[in-house]
C-alpha cells in the first residue's frame, strides 16, 4: 500500500501509537507501508519482529514515528496490553498513575467532584445564542451573577482557619476528582436543574496566616492584577537576573564575567526603562527582546509582544478588566447547564489530555492547574469550529500559563513545583484569562496547522526538506537512500513547536525570539529553527540506518542542553533566514 500523507493526517488522534522495531532481516522498503500494530509481523527469515515500548511510532493505519503521543501514554499502554486490559479504561487509569490527586470514580453520582462547583438553577440561555466567533460574549445570561462574585462567594463559604493544613487541602484534593471514563457517559455526569459553574479550586483569599499572607506570593500581588506595572516596582538587576543570563561563563576570567553582567545590566535597565513609557514602541522592543527577556518582566512582555496587552498605558488597565471579564463571563455561559451540556467529543478529548500534559511537572499536575486548562482548551475549541480542539494545543497554552504564574510569585519561588492552588481566586481568574487570550493571539498566526488535513503542517514539511536539500544536501541524500520520509520524524516538530524535543525552559527563551519575529515567528521562524535543530544532528545521523535514524529522531540528546545551546540554535536559523526567505527560487522553485 502506497503511503499516504492525506491519510495519515485525517487519521483518529486518539489511538494509542506503538513503535515497530524492524530487525535487520525486514527489508528497508516497509517504511512505505502501513505497519498494522494488531497483527503479528514477519520478517523475511520467518522470524517475529517484536514492538519496542516506550517510544513512539505506527499504529492501525498509522504511520511510524509521524503521531502525536507521548512515551509515557505508550509505555501504558504496553503494560494494560500485557495485563489483558479493555484498552477503553487506559485513560483513567493512566490518569490515576500520573498523580496522586486522581480523579475519584463517583463522577456520575456526584457531578460537584469534577472541580465544577454546582449552584442552584439559575435564569441561562441557550447555547444557541453564544457567540461562535473567535470572541468571548462580554455579557452575563440574564439572572445571574458574574463568575468571579459566585467564586469569591463559594470560598468565602469554603474557607477556615485550618483550611490550608494537610487534611483539609487532601480534602479539597479529593472533593476535586472526577473519572475520566465518566465523561463518555454524558447526561449522567449531572442533573440538568442544577448547572455547574466552573470555579477555581484554591485557598480563600485569607488563606496561609492570620494576616492574609500567602507562603510564596508577593506582597503586592493582588496589585499586579489591576496594573502590571506594579511589577516594576522596585524590581532591581540583581532580584530580577542575577546570574540567569550568564550560566556557563563562570570559567571565564573575572574581566570577561564582569563586563558580561555589566552589559547584562544595561540591557535590562533598558527593557525597565521602555515599559514605563507612555507608549511601549514595539519596534524596539522586540529587538532588544530576540536575545530573551528577564524572567522578572517576562510576563508583561510577552502580552505586549503577542498583542493583547495595548502598548498605550492610559487604556492597559482597563483593555485587561474587559477581556478578563469576557473570558469570566463566557465560561460561565458555557458550562451554565454543567458538564453534561457541553461537546462531549471535544470535552473528552481535552479531560484526557490535560493529565498528560508535562506529566513529570508538579504545576500541571496540580488539581487546580488542570481545571483551568481544561476551561482553556474548551473554550478555545467551541469558539473555533474550523479546526475545534486539536493535540498539541494542550502543550501551546503551557507557557504562557507558567510565565505568567511567575508575575505573582516570589521571585525565589520555582514555577515548576509551586503550589497554585494557595493563590486566592482573583489571582488564579487572571492568569487564567490570560493565558487564553494569549493562547489565541498564537493560535491565530498558526491556525492552519490544525484544521482538516492539517495543511499548514504539510507546507512547512515540504519546505523543511527542500531546505535541508539546500543546506545540507548529504544528509539529505542520506536520509532519502534509507527511506526515511520527513514526516515520519518532523510532524511532531511542527505541531508542538519543538516542545517535546526541549524542556520547558528552553521552550520559554524560544519562544522569546519567536514572539519578536512578527508576524510569522510560529510559522516561518520555526521551519528555520526546525532545519537547524536537524542539522545540529547531521554527523550522528549519517553513520545511522533508518531504524537508528527514527529512534534517534523520537528521541534526541538534548537533556544535557543548556541556555547557550537555544541560543546558538536560534542563531543559525536566522542566518538560514536571512539566506533564503527572501529568495524562495532557491528552495526547488518555490514561492
Amino acid at each position: 500500500m502506497d503511503f499516504s500523507a492525506t491519510r495519515l493526517l485525517e487519521a483518529p488522534h486518539d489511538q494509542a501509537p506503538r513503535l515497530v522495531g524492524l530487525s535487520p532481516g525486514v527489508s528497508k522498503t516497509m517504511p512505505h507501508t502501513y505497519l498494522d500494530a494488531n497483527k503479528d509481523m514477519k520478517d523475511e527469515q520467518g522470524g517475529l519482529v517484536k514492538p519496542v515500548p516506550g517510544k513512539t511510532g505506527a499504529m492501525g493505519n498509522m504511520v511510524f514515528g509521524a503521531q502525536y503521543s507521548h512515551a509515557t501514554s505508550v509505555l501504558e499502554v504496553e503494560r494494560l496490553r500485557a495485563l489483558q486490559m479493555d484498552p477503553a479504561s487506559w485513560a483513567n487509569d493512566h490518569h490515576k498513575s500520573m498523580a496522586d490527586d486522581d480523579y475519584d470514580s463517583n463522577y456520575d453520582n456526584n457531578p460537584e467532584l469534577s472541580g465544577y462547583q454546582t449552584l442552584p438553577a439559575q435564569d441561562v440561555k441557550d447555547d444557541s445564542e453564544l457567540d461562535a466567533g473567535s470572541s468571548l460574549s462580554p455579557t452575563t445570561p440574564s439572572g445571574t451573577t458574574s463568575l468571579s462574585d459566585q467564586m469569591s462567594k463559594l470560598m468565602k463559604e469554603e474557607s477556615s482557619p485550618t483550611k490550608n493544613s494537610p487534611t483539609a487541602t487532601a480534602t479539597t484534593t479529593d472533593m476535586s476528582s472526577g473519572s475520566a471514563s465518566s465523561v463518555e457517559k454524558g447526561a449522567s455526569s449531572a442533573a440538568a436543574t442544577s448547572p455547574a459553574i466552573p470555579a477555581v479550586t484554591g485557598s480563600s483569599t485569607s488563606s496561609g496566616t492570620p494576616s492574609g499572607v500567602i507562603e510564596g506570593m508577593k506582597p503586592n500581588a493582588r496589585k499586579i492584577t489591576q496594573d502590571p506595572l506594579v511589577i516594576l516596582r522596585g524590581l532591581d538587576y540583581e532580584t530580577a537576573m542575577g546570574d540567569l543570563h550568564l550560566i556557563g561563563m563562570e570559567h571565564q576570567a573575572d574581566a570577561v564575567y564582569a563586563l558580561q553582567r555589566s552589559k547584562q545590566k544595561a540591557r535590562f535597565l533598558k527593557f525597565k526603562d521602555m515599559l514605563q513609557q507612555p507608549v511601549v514602541d514595539l519596534d524596539v522592543l522586540r529587538k532588544l527582546s530576540w536575545s530573551g527577556v528577564p524572567t522578572a518582566i517576562r510576563p508583561i512582555v510577552w502580552q505586549l509582544l503577542v498583542g493583547y496587552l495595548p502598548c498605550n498605558s492610559d487604556r492597559r488597565n482597563v483593555a485587561l478588566e474587559r477581556k478578563r471579564k469576557e473570558y469570566q463571563d463566557g465560561v460561565q455561559q458555557t458550562f451554565a447547564r454543567g458538564i453534561e451540556g457541553l461537546d462531549q467529543t471535544i470535552w473528552h478529548q481535552v479531560f484526557i489530555d490535560v493529565p498528560r500534559t508535562n506529566p513529570k511537572m508538579a504545576l500541571f499536575q496540580n488539581q487546580t492547574t488542570q481545571r483551568c486548562l481544561e476551561r482553556i482548551l474548551y473554550c478555545w475549541a467551541i469558539r473555533h469550529p474550523a479546526s475545534s480542539y486539536v493535540q498539541g494545543i494542550n502543550d501551546l497554552v503551557t507557557p504562557f500559563f507558567l510565565v505568567f504564574l511567575t508575575a505573582y510569585i516570589e521571585e525565589d519561588q520555582d514555577p515548576e513545583s509551586y503550589d497554585i492552588s494557595l493563590l486566592p481566586p482573583e489571582i488564579l481568574s487572571a492568569i487564567e484569562a490570560d493565558s487564553y487570550w494569549c493562547l489565541s493571539k498564537l493560535l491565530d498566526g498558526i491556525q492552519d496547522n490544525f484544521t482538516h488535513a492539517q495543511p499548514g503542517i504539510q507546507r512547512q514539511i515540504v519546505k523543511l526538506r527542500e531546505l535541508i536539500c539546500r543546506i545540507d544536501a548529504p544528509l539529505a541524500a542520506h536520509l532519502q537512500s534509507e527511506h526515511v520520509e520527513f514526516i515520519q520524524f518532523s510532524f511532531r516538530w511542527m505541531n508542538c513547536l519543538l516542545m517535546r524535543e526541549v524542556t520547558l525552559q528552553h521552550t520559554i527563551r524560544m519562544w522569546d525570539t519567536y514572539l519578536t519575529e512578527h508576524p510569522h515567528g510560529f510559522s516561518e521562524f520555526h521551519l528555520y529553527v526546525c532545519a537547524a535543530f536537524l542539522t545540529k544532528w547531521s554527523a550522528e545521523l549519517m553513520r545511522m540506518e533508518f531504524q537508528e535514524i527514527m529512534l534517534f529522531l523520537q528521541d534526541v540528546p538534548t537533556d544535557d542542553w543548556q541556555e547557550k545551546e537555544i541560543e546558538l540554535l536560534l542563531s543559525e536559523a536566522f542566518m538560514w533566514k536571512s539566506l533564503f526567505h527572501a529568495s524562495p527560487m532557491h528552495l526547488g522553485g518555490s514561492k
